[in-house]
């Protein structure tokens, strides 16, 4: 038996849809998709990437194309043939490299407020990944939470969803939180991308200062037949922020006849 840790909400859905979260998080950041999706009678399984959540990190080395592997190895333990895969941020980098891993085990693709090449295009962002940088290798996890928490949520009233994230960085394990984001800052899928062959859709918040929606439109422009949507007033957490507008999209998307 894996001991990658997932919720599962309606295991007797068809087909899967598995839900990669962002650096720091872990599936209950899937909360709000749960409910829709099981209703419309797919399997969410949202998953803990090992070192997150409920994950343990087994210290033997974490890197992107090690957590795709056994992302599979659990979609193929559970049985459940090929599934929709959507990431957020570090979870949509994740799911691009299952998608170019495991092309015959991914039906759709859904890449949320992610990246194919993370280079900062302003000096916000510059000076913002290099204070996490610096934080997480310097101060420790929780110095560097409460920057991530007030840039993903920035507004006074969100205050409550700061404190989440605050106390789920918090708990990840800072190997691989650090190795994580090594691996992050040595991606690059774009030569990459072309090879793709599952329907595609980029979603974007369209005040994303995580990574820009121009960035994710790379992403877009990359996969043949990918199309990009940005929700207006969303942040890099849309799916949080927007999850109504987000989950109308991904529902549409999910359901929508081949052409």
């Amino acid at each position: 038996m894996t001991d990658i840790h997932f919720l599962d909400p309606n295991p007797s859905g068809n087909p899967a849809v598995l839900l990669l979260h962002g650096l720091g998080a872990d599936g209950s950041s899937w909360t709000l998709q749960m409910l829709p999706l099981s209703q419309a009678g797919f399997r969410p399984l949202a998953v803990d990437v090992p070192g997150f959540g409920a994950s343990r990190y087994d210290g033997r080395g974490w890197n992107l194309q090690r957590v795709a592997a056994q992302m599979a190895d659990l979609l193929k333990e559970l049985g459940t043939g090929p599934a929709h895969i959507v990431g957020l941020s570090m979870g949509g980098v994740i799911a691009q490299q299952f998608a170019l891993d495991f092309p015959h085990l991914t039906r759709r693709l859904v890449l949320v407020s992610t990246f194919a090449h993370l280079r900062p295009q302003n000096l916000s962002q510059f000076f913002y990944f290099l204070q996490r940088i610096l934080l997480v290798h310097l101060v420790g996890l929780p110095a560097q939470a409460e920057v991530v928490a007030r840039r993903v949520f920035p507004r006074p009233e969100e205050e409550e969803l700061r404190q989440q994230v605050v106390l789920r960085i918090k708990q990840a394990d800072p190997r691989a939180y650090r190795a994580a984001m090594r691996s992050l800052g040595l991606f690059n899928s774009l030569p990459h991308l072309g090879q793709i062959k599952s329907p595609t859709l980029v979603i974007s918040g369209e005040h994303d200062t995580t990574v820009r929606p121009e960035a994710q439109r790379k992403i877009a422009e990359s996969i043949p037949g990918a199309r990009q949507a940005i929700i207006p007033g969303g942040g890099h957490a849309v799916t949080i922020d927007q999850y109504e507008i987000f989950n109308r999209l991904l529902l549409e998307f999910l359901t929508e006849r081949k052409i």
